[in-house]
């Protein structure tokens, strides 16, 4: 790893120390954590935040922070339930960080209250540059319906779709609908167009159109991030937290992965993105140095600064973008991305995908996991508050392990 990957390990550990983040275990811990990791197979939603939970939860953090975090109402859901939104502090620089897009990925929504519950609490002087420095927005759970329902999908068959964009008649659902869960995939329902409109002219085939805005999720979430950027001239970056497959997933170092970054999956890398030309805004190297200073975080944090001690000292990689297999080469291109959406119009952004997908997340490992999410949410959080962003190198976000 080259040295210009990490930033001062002295500054991110008293950081992480300051902001009381819960300890991570050593690699001994983890490594028999891991071994029964796959045998988790029970789907149960019992330990993890409901809609209901979630809302009492903001409304606590917001009484006992002093005024530091604010939380609104953005919008509702098809099936009616409040879409969150908290902010805590007061710079000129906007991150928004979202989580549970898909209604069964969990750790995220844990990580990200977590973070807002210290950053409305602590009187650090960490937690107090990361408030003066930036202004953090938090959609935690965006997707409410199919969390309640633990699917990736929200509840809104192509009957009611067609009734409410009734221009629609005739036409066959976009790719991203399933029938089988009577509902889309909420990440797929984004344009970089911020004020194109549902018609048959617009109706996608594959993940390299962008969507439609079919959903009142994804249209709240383009209105938040229109607000926000016309209040703020820009929004700087932007953080998609999801989870990835099984668990037992392991990189090429032969270690487990915990975390793959990845920055927008936008047009050929050999070509330079030629498909997204009329997009000037688009800088994929500052979504790199993101997701660098996410990978700092993480390893900062764990083993108290030491990355050798660190049971993620390989297991922060980088998530698959360009692949080569079984003779067949191929970009991941996924304009309907929200993070794709939003990167074309100027704002860095970054996926996190943690281990354990769905019915296989592994809640035995819950606070583990939750712990190194919020630990790459502060590497970012701290260095876009500093400025030291944007004295990393991008390139070096190719020297993380493959996680293919």
């Amino acid at each position: 790893m080259s040295r210009r990957t990490v930033i001062s390990s002295l500054a991110a550990t008293t950081l992480v120390a300051g902001l009381g983040l819960a300890a991570i275990p050593t690699t001994a811990q983890a490594q028999s954590g891991n071994a029964h990791c796959a045998n988790l197979t029970d789907p149960s939603t019992s330990g993890w935040l409901s809609h209901d939970q979630l809302g009492k939860e903001l409304r606590q953090i917001e009484a006992t922070s002093a005024g530091r975090v604010q939380v609104d109402v953005f919008g509702h859901s098809r099936e009616g339930r409040e879409l969150y939104a908290a902010r805590v502090g007061t710079g000129d620089k906007v991150l928004m960080i979202q989580s549970e897009i898909h209604g069964n990925e969990k750790v995220g929504t844990e990580a990200l209250v977590n973070l807002l519950k210290t950053l409305g609490t602590s009187g650090s002087p960490e937690a107090k540059a990361i408030r003066e420095g930036i202004t953090l927005v938090a959609i935690p759970q965006l997707n409410p319906d199919g969390a309640e329902l633990n699917q990736r999908q929200n509840e809104f068959t192509w009957e009611e779709i067609v009734e409410t964009y009734p221009q629609l008649e005739g036409t066959e659902p976009p790719y991203y609908y399933s029938s089988r869960a009577g509902g889309l995939d909420l990440n797929r329902d984004f344009s970089a167009d911020l004020d194109a409109e549902p018609g048959p002219a617009t109706l996608p085939s594959d993940e390299t159109e962008p969507g439609m805005f079919l959903s009142n999720e994804s249209r709240a979430l383009r209105d938040l991030y229109k607000d926000l950027r016309d209040e703020f001239d820009g929004v700087d970056g932007f953080v998609d937290l999801h989870h990835m497959g099984a668990c037992n997933q392991e990189n090429e170092t032969g270690q487990y992965v915990t975390v793959s970054l990845d920055y927008p999956p936008l047009g050929s890398e050999a070509e330079g993105n030629p498909r997204y030309a009329d997009w000037p805004l688009l800088d994929q190297d500052a979504s790199r140095r993101l997701a660098l200073a996410a990978a700092n975080g993480m390893r900062d944090h764990a083993g108290g600064g030491n990355a050798e001690r660190s049971p993620f000292f390989g297991g922060v990689v980088r998530y698959v973008h360009h692949q080569i297999a079984d003779g067949y080469d191929f970009d991941r291109d996924y304009a309907g991305q929200a993070r794709s959406a939003f990167a074309l119009n100027g704002t860095s952004s970054v996926l996190f995908e943690i281990r354990g997908q769905s019915h296989a997340w592994g809640q035995k490992q819950k606070g583990m996991l939750t712990a190194v999410v919020e630990a790459g949410l502060t590497g970012i959080a701290s260095s876009m508050a500093d400025g030291s962003v944007d004295s990393l190198d991008g390139d070096d976000f190719f020297d993380l392990p493959k996680y293919w």
